[in-house]
């Protein structure tokens, strides 16, 4: 099956937005199209063994093999399914290929999520990061051994090697099972730094530890941390040896600390994403608490930056709609100094693929 957003909504929302700032039909003209999704992104399972799945409603990551040109290999992430699927990228299009299974996990009867929020890709290896957060509150979870099966679900990290020709590049699909390498170091390297181990035990909406990016670079795993926000509105970034986390290597993780700014209410941002780009890192930042039920999401309460002895904003992001959330963004092509990307969301279905422009310091 193969399905896109709805274009008479969005053309409806366009002329409703532009109308409501005066905009020109020109500029209508110009707003830019969500790209099509071929197939369908997995999402929630409905079942133990994962044969059967609610459509994607959560994307919360991406990566590619290649930083240019179509066809692309990538895999996505959805933060409430048990691992990630492979993605075809085409110019204007994603087409859904096989998903990967990487964990099968329960609790009572019920498939537990790996709660995936980064994709990376490195060294010819993908590496898909679990949030290591706790429950939060208002997720209904109450029960001390349902939480600590879900925080165990979400607190591992897998490197994904793909052979040469094991993925047919047109559908999508899997010829030959993946080499999988699971890691549970993460959790006892964060309460090894006193900075972060006062927050490891509590959940997202008392400023507890959650990972919601990754990067791979110069040999290092980088963790993008939405929470906590340090004092000073300070995000943070904990940079780990990948030898320490899959070889069992010597080492010592660091953290960077970002100023990252805040919301249009004043709230602190953390971090939404995390990319490694040319050198670069670039960071999704974010508000660490999701604004409450409907109330919309305006201009820079999301921004893009670029790392450095002090974070350099490159575009605060437009508000897509209430509950409309920016997660993940993807490079797909320089030209003049200004990185074409795209943009994907937790929200709308298949995460409405969205191009973005920016320019790079």
């Amino acid at each position: 099956m193969t399905w896109s957003i709805d274009s008479r909504k969005l053309s409806a929302s366009l002329v409703a937005a532009c109308l409501a700032v005066g905009w020109s039909g020109a500029a209508l003209a110009q707003a830019p199209q969500p790209w099509t999704i071929q197939g369908k992104l997995t999402g929630k399972p409905k079942n133990l063994e994962g044969s059967e799945s609610k459509n994607s409603k959560d994307v919360s990551g991406i990566a590619c093999a290649t930083e240019s040109g179509f066809p692309r290999l990538c895999l996505i992430a959805d933060d409430e399914t048990q691992g990630a699927q492979i993605i075809i990228l085409q110019d204007g299009k994603l087409i859904a290929g096989d998903f990967v299974r990487l964990i099968d996990d329960s609790f009572v009867g019920k498939p537990l999520e790996l709660d995936a929020e980064g994709v990376a890709f490195a060294g010819g290896a993908f590496y898909v990061i679990g949030s290591h957060g706790r429950p939060r509150h208002e997720s209904g979870v109450d029960a001390a051994a349902e939480v600590e099966a879900r925080v165990m679900a979400s607190s591992e990290i897998f490197r994904i090697r793909f052979a040469p020709d094991s993925i047919d590049m047109t559908t999508g699909k899997l010829m030959a099972e993946p080499e999988k390498r699971r890691s549970t170091e993460l959790p006892a390297i964060v309460r090894a730094q006193p900075e972060l181990a006062p927050f490891a035990q509590s959940p997202l909406e008392e400023n507890g530890l959650t990972i919601e990016g990754v990067a791979v670079r110069d040999g290092a795993l980088l963790a993008g941390l939405r929470g906590p926000v340090l004092e000073g509105n300070r995000a943070v970034i904990l940079s780990v040896p990948l030898g320490m986390l899959f070889d069992h290597g010597a080492g010592g993780a660091t953290l960077l600390k970002l100023e990252l700014g805040v919301d249009g209410e004043g709230h602190a941002r953390g971090v939404r994403d995390l990319l490694a780009y040319q050198g670069k890192l670039l960071v999704l930042a974010g508000p660490v608490n999701d604004p409450p039920e409907g109330q919309p999401i305006k201009l820079g309460d999301y921004s893009v930056f670029s790392d450095g002895d002090q974070a350099d904003k490159l575009l605060d992001l437009e508000g897509y709609g209430a509950e409309i959330k920016p997660e993940a963004l993807l490079p797909l092509g320089e030209a003049d100094g200004r990185l074409r990307a795209l943009l994907l969301f937790d929200g709308p279905a298949g995460g409405q693929p969205t191009p973005v422009e920016f320019g790079l310091k």
